[in-house]
Protein backbone atom coordinates (compact mmCIF):
# COMPACT_ATOMS: atom_id res chain seq x y z
CA UNK A 1 0.00 0.00 0.00
CA UNK A 2 1.50 3.11 -0.98
CA UNK A 3 0.17 6.33 0.79
CA UNK A 4 2.61 8.83 -0.91
CA UNK A 5 5.24 9.34 -4.01
CA UNK A 6 7.95 8.86 -1.75
CA UNK A 7 7.50 5.40 -0.79
CA UNK A 8 7.27 4.50 -4.57
CA UNK A 9 9.43 1.80 -5.82
CA UNK A 10 12.10 2.10 -8.54
CA UNK A 11 9.80 -0.27 -11.03
CA UNK A 12 7.02 2.44 -9.96
CA UNK A 13 9.15 4.79 -10.67
CA UNK A 14 9.79 3.45 -14.42
CA UNK A 15 6.41 3.07 -15.03
CA UNK A 16 5.54 6.68 -13.71
CA UNK A 17 8.14 8.11 -16.11
CA UNK A 18 7.60 6.15 -18.99
CA UNK A 19 3.97 7.46 -18.98
CA UNK A 20 5.46 10.81 -18.62
CA UNK A 21 7.35 10.37 -22.17
CA UNK A 22 4.97 8.65 -24.03
CA UNK A 23 2.56 11.44 -22.73
CA UNK A 24 5.13 14.43 -24.11
CA UNK A 25 5.67 12.65 -27.28
CA UNK A 26 2.27 12.65 -27.66
CA UNK A 27 1.88 16.19 -26.36
CA UNK A 28 4.90 17.16 -29.33
CA UNK A 29 2.74 15.51 -31.77
CA UNK A 30 -0.57 17.71 -31.13
CA UNK A 31 1.44 20.71 -30.56
CA UNK A 32 3.15 20.12 -34.08
CA UNK A 33 -0.16 20.19 -35.70
CA UNK A 34 -1.59 22.56 -33.91
CA UNK A 35 1.04 25.29 -34.81
CA UNK A 36 2.04 23.56 -38.31
CA UNK A 37 5.79 23.85 -37.09
CA UNK A 38 7.93 21.46 -35.25
CA UNK A 39 8.42 21.52 -31.53
CA UNK A 40 10.35 19.03 -29.83
CA UNK A 41 9.58 18.33 -26.59
CA UNK A 42 10.76 15.76 -24.08
CA UNK A 43 10.78 15.04 -20.27
CA UNK A 44 14.27 15.11 -19.25
CA UNK A 45 13.61 14.46 -15.73
CA UNK A 46 10.99 12.71 -13.40
CA UNK A 47 11.34 13.82 -9.55
CA UNK A 48 9.14 12.91 -6.24
CA UNK A 49 9.61 16.33 -4.38
CA UNK A 50 8.15 17.25 -0.82
CA UNK A 51 5.31 19.60 -2.20
CA UNK A 52 6.68 22.22 0.52
CA UNK A 53 10.17 22.35 -1.88
CA UNK A 54 7.94 22.95 -5.09
CA UNK A 55 8.25 26.88 -4.68
CA UNK A 56 12.20 26.03 -4.78
CA UNK A 57 11.86 24.46 -7.80
CA UNK A 58 10.17 27.27 -9.78
CA UNK A 59 13.12 29.64 -8.16
CA UNK A 60 11.89 30.41 -4.78
CA UNK A 61 8.39 31.77 -3.06
CA UNK A 62 8.71 35.60 -4.43
CA UNK A 63 9.50 34.48 -8.28
CA UNK A 64 6.96 35.70 -10.41
CA UNK A 65 5.22 32.62 -12.84
CA UNK A 66 2.42 31.46 -14.58
CA UNK A 67 0.14 28.65 -13.32
CA UNK A 68 -1.90 26.36 -15.40
CA UNK A 69 -4.48 24.29 -13.02
CA UNK A 70 -6.55 21.34 -13.61
CA UNK A 71 -8.84 19.79 -11.29
CA UNK A 72 -9.55 15.99 -12.74
CA UNK A 73 -12.13 13.84 -11.85
CA UNK A 74 -12.76 10.05 -12.71
CA UNK A 75 -11.22 6.98 -11.48
CA UNK A 76 -8.53 8.38 -9.42
CA UNK A 77 -8.87 12.00 -9.20
CA UNK A 78 -6.54 14.09 -8.99
CA UNK A 79 -5.02 17.60 -9.62
CA UNK A 80 -2.51 18.71 -12.32
CA UNK A 81 -0.48 21.54 -12.46
CA UNK A 82 1.66 23.24 -15.15
CA UNK A 83 3.86 26.35 -14.32
CA UNK A 84 6.96 28.23 -15.65
CA UNK A 85 8.47 31.46 -15.07
CA UNK A 86 6.45 34.63 -16.57
CA UNK A 87 9.62 34.76 -19.00
CA UNK A 88 9.85 31.34 -20.39
CA UNK A 89 5.75 31.63 -20.32
CA UNK A 90 6.13 34.63 -23.07
CA UNK A 91 8.76 33.16 -24.72
CA UNK A 92 6.20 29.72 -25.05
CA UNK A 93 3.48 32.28 -26.44
CA UNK A 94 5.90 33.69 -28.88
CA UNK A 95 6.66 29.68 -29.99
CA UNK A 96 2.60 28.98 -30.07
CA UNK A 97 1.56 32.32 -31.57
CA UNK A 98 4.41 32.01 -34.43
CA UNK A 99 5.88 35.56 -33.27
CA UNK A 100 9.57 36.40 -32.91
CA UNK A 101 11.12 35.11 -30.03
CA UNK A 102 10.99 38.08 -27.19
CA UNK A 103 7.74 39.77 -28.80
CA UNK A 104 5.38 38.76 -26.38
CA UNK A 105 5.45 41.17 -23.02
CA UNK A 106 4.19 40.19 -19.40
CA UNK A 107 3.05 43.53 -18.86
CA UNK A 108 0.65 43.69 -21.55
CA UNK A 109 -0.71 39.81 -21.79
CA UNK A 110 -3.88 40.11 -23.45
CA UNK A 111 -6.67 37.27 -23.81
CA UNK A 112 -5.59 36.22 -26.81
CA UNK A 113 -2.36 35.48 -25.44
CA UNK A 114 -3.80 33.96 -21.93
CA UNK A 115 -5.84 31.53 -24.63
CA UNK A 116 -2.76 30.59 -25.83
CA UNK A 117 -1.31 29.29 -22.89
CA UNK A 118 -4.51 27.98 -21.23
CA UNK A 119 -4.74 25.53 -24.78
CA UNK A 120 -1.46 24.12 -24.31
CA UNK A 121 -1.96 23.53 -20.77
CA UNK A 122 -5.04 21.96 -22.19
CA UNK A 123 -3.11 19.95 -24.73
CA UNK A 124 -0.31 18.86 -22.21
CA UNK A 125 -3.13 17.38 -19.36
CA UNK A 126 -5.19 15.84 -22.06
CA UNK A 127 -1.84 14.33 -23.88
CA UNK A 128 -0.52 13.05 -20.64
CA UNK A 129 -3.53 11.70 -19.31
CA UNK A 130 -4.94 9.82 -22.44
CA UNK A 131 -1.39 8.06 -21.75
CA UNK A 132 -2.46 7.23 -18.14
CA UNK A 133 -6.17 6.16 -19.40
CA UNK A 134 -4.18 3.77 -21.95
CA UNK A 135 -2.14 1.76 -19.61
CA UNK A 136 -4.38 1.96 -16.92
CA UNK A 137 -8.01 1.50 -18.43
CA UNK A 138 -9.18 4.38 -15.66
CA UNK A 139 -11.22 7.36 -17.01
CA UNK A 140 -9.99 10.93 -16.36
CA UNK A 141 -11.76 13.80 -16.78
CA UNK A 142 -9.94 17.62 -16.43
CA UNK A 143 -11.53 20.49 -15.62
CA UNK A 144 -11.25 23.51 -17.57
CA UNK A 145 -8.30 25.21 -16.95
CA UNK A 146 -7.59 27.90 -14.06
CA UNK A 147 -4.90 30.41 -15.21
CA UNK A 148 -2.97 32.39 -12.57
CA UNK A 149 -0.06 35.10 -12.72
CA UNK A 150 1.38 35.68 -9.55
CA UNK A 151 4.52 35.00 -7.09
CA UNK A 152 5.00 31.08 -7.14
CA UNK A 153 3.92 31.12 -3.52
CA UNK A 154 0.49 32.77 -4.12
CA UNK A 155 -0.52 29.88 -6.96
CA UNK A 156 0.82 27.23 -4.73
CA UNK A 157 -1.16 28.77 -1.69
CA UNK A 158 -4.53 28.92 -4.11
CA UNK A 159 -4.19 25.65 -5.13
CA UNK A 160 -3.63 23.97 -1.52
CA UNK A 161 -7.01 26.58 -0.72
CA UNK A 162 -8.75 25.03 -3.72
CA UNK A 163 -8.35 21.11 -3.03
CA UNK A 164 -7.35 21.22 0.56
CA UNK A 165 -5.98 18.02 1.28
CA UNK A 166 -2.67 17.05 -0.74
CA UNK A 167 0.16 14.16 -0.79
CA UNK A 168 3.11 15.42 1.38
CA UNK A 169 5.31 14.57 -1.89
CA UNK A 170 4.37 14.74 -5.25
CA UNK A 171 5.52 13.51 -9.14
CA UNK A 172 7.38 16.35 -10.97
CA UNK A 173 8.34 15.52 -15.20
CA UNK A 174 10.40 18.87 -16.23
CA UNK A 175 9.03 19.28 -19.76
CA UNK A 176 11.56 20.92 -22.48
CA UNK A 177 10.28 22.87 -25.54
CA UNK A 178 12.90 23.41 -28.12
CA UNK A 179 11.54 25.35 -31.08
CA UNK A 180 14.86 26.26 -33.10
CA UNK A 181 16.96 25.97 -30.63
CA UNK A 182 15.36 28.31 -28.30
CA UNK A 183 14.42 26.17 -25.03
CA UNK A 184 11.82 26.49 -22.26
CA UNK A 185 11.85 24.44 -19.42
CA UNK A 186 8.47 24.29 -17.46
CA UNK A 187 7.21 21.75 -14.86
CA UNK A 188 4.47 19.37 -14.79
CA UNK A 189 2.93 17.91 -10.94
CA UNK A 190 0.95 15.65 -10.78
CA UNK A 191 -0.63 15.79 -6.89
CA UNK A 192 -3.06 12.88 -6.59
CA UNK A 193 -5.45 13.42 -3.75
CA UNK A 194 -5.94 10.34 -1.59
CA UNK A 195 -5.93 6.64 -2.33
CA UNK A 196 -5.18 7.85 -6.25
CA UNK A 197 -1.88 6.70 -6.34
CA UNK A 198 -2.59 3.21 -4.88
CA UNK A 199 -5.55 2.60 -7.36
CA UNK A 200 -3.44 4.16 -10.27
CA UNK A 201 -0.39 1.80 -9.25
CA UNK A 202 -2.41 -1.37 -8.85
CA UNK A 203 -3.99 -0.54 -12.47
CA UNK A 204 -0.41 -0.55 -13.70
CA UNK A 205 0.22 -3.92 -12.26
CA UNK A 206 3.26 -2.60 -10.05
CA UNK A 207 1.21 -2.23 -6.81
CA UNK A 208 3.05 -4.33 -4.22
Amino acid sequence: MVNDFSELSGMQMDALKEIGNIGAGNAATALAQMLSAKIDMTVPKVNILPFAEVPELIGGADSHVAGIYFNVTGGAPTNILFILSVEKACLLIDMLLGRSMGETRVESLDDMEMSAMMELGNILSATYLNALSMFTNISFIPSVPALGIDMAGAVLDAILAQFGEVADHVLVLETDFTKEDQEVVGHFFLLPEPGSLNTILTALGVNY
